[in-house]
């Protein structure tokens, strides 16, 4: 049978543009693969691979005819296996399909779920960019694992924290620091990690911990997003241009990227503001001869991250002096320093949760802002420790 026979209504609704083209071109040709070539610029091989690859795409769907596999899995699953019970004249008489979550396939179609919502949403009003700003320095709001979502009851962990209080103690933390920190040009927001407390509605880390969450999930990812909102806000009203990196963590590995959508598509007629979208474990950003790397840090010892960092990026490795690795997930500061870069991680405004507060994990609360120079690196800092400033829900 010819590779285009082979090709039914049903394989080619999974089909993208330009292969629907080649497809249509092989058609009208009679499947002359070396006319369709001709025609559409491309050589006979490579028409052959590009079909048996959609061929082996709807197989990992569930539909191969030429294999009696004719149920195709829902979009967002995969083809686990198939078990086929056959008569005695060798046609199927049962046959039992099995499926797996296509990790990959259901991330696009959340991106794709979380654009259309957001088509609809109105601009933010115009924000007055601040007149008087310092460009050789950037001001850096690093905030450790914040927890958005987390219970906790102060008999059980000695402080009571919940969505409610969570936003309190974040937004006026911010409004602290900014008023603080000097008037630079720049603000970078660096969320390390972790920012939700669960990532999903059963409430259970991806290692199936159970975690003591506040409130459903859907009223927790709204209130996630109005506070970071708050914290891009806040940080405009001084700083001429805002970045923001969301880092994954082991908490929140897919509501850390659907974050970044959704902040995207609220400030894109925002040229104050930028969302970085990069999905990567490690992100980098530049400034003068500062190099920042982010990551979570729980896939990586602290020693490991020298390497990395001059692995991916040896270019800006090597016009840069003064490079910094900011970290959370260990929910307490760490500072060190290595051949060539300082590594540290923050502390979290979170309060403990039972977990955490039965481990005997006692570290303090606080939101640290780091200025950089873009020639001398780190020129001073400030602590906005949670004692400094009283929230209602705790007054």
């Amino acid at each position: 049978m010819r590779l285009v026979d082979k090709i039914d209504d049903k394989i080619y609704s999974y089909a993208t543009l330009r292969q629907i083209e080649i497809i249509d071109c092989l058609r009208d040709y009679d499947g002359n693969l070396t006319k369709t070539g001709k025609k559409l610029g491309i050589k006979r091989q490579s028409i052959t691979s590009i079909l048996e690859s959609l061929i082996r795409k709807a197989a990992r769907q569930g539909y191969s005819p030429e294999h009696d596999m004719k149920h195709a899995v829902p979009d967002g699953f995969l083809l686990k296996g198939t078990s086929t019970l056959y008569d005695s004249d060798g046609n199927t008489k049962i046959q039992w399909v099995k499926s797996s979550i296509d990790q990959v396939r259901q991330k696009e179609l959340i991106t794709i779920a979380l654009d259309e919502m957001c088509k609809d949403i109105p601009a933010l009003p115009k924000l007055p960019s601040p007149k008087k700003t310092d460009s050789l320095t950037m001001a850096v709001y690093p905030f450790g694992d914040p927890h958005i979502g987390l219970h906790a009851w102060h008999e059980d962990t000695g402080n009571d924290y919940d969505l409610k209080i969570a936003e309190e103690v974040n937004l006026k933390a911010m409004q602290l620091a900014v008023s603080k920190a000097p008037a630079s040009e720049d603000a970078l927001i660096v969320n390390v990690g972790d920012f939700f407390h669960s990532d999903n509605e059963e409430n259970r880390t991806q290692s199936g911990h159970a975690l003591d969450v506040d409130s459903r999930y859907s009223k927790i990812i709204r209130i996630g997003v109005r506070i970071m909102q708050s914290l891009i806000n806040t940080a405009l009203t001084k700083h001429k241009r805002v970045r923001v990196i969301n880092s994954k963590g082991n908490h929140d590995q897919k509501s850390s990227q659907w974050l970044a959508v959704a902040l995207d598509a609220r400030y894109h007629d925002e040229p104050r503001v930028q969302i970085d979208m990069n999905p990567s474990e490690y992100q980098y950003i530049q400034f003068g001869k500062v190099l920042v790397g982010v990551c979570h840090g729980d896939k990586i010892k602290p020693a490991d991250l020298e390497s990395v960092m001059a692995s991916d990026e040896p270019l800006l490795w090597g016009v840069t002096t003064h490079r910094y690795w900011y970290t959370g997930h260990v929910h307490h500061d760490q500072i060190k320093e290595y051949r060539g870069c300082k590594f540290e991680s923050f502390r979290t405004l979170a309060a403990k949760d039972a977990w955490h507060a039965g481990k005997g994990y006692r570290s303090g609360r606080d939101l640290k802002v780091i200025i950089l120079h873009k020639e001398y690196g780190e020129v001073e800092r400030y602590t906005i420790g949670i004692d400094q400033f009283a929230f209602e829900s705790e007054a």
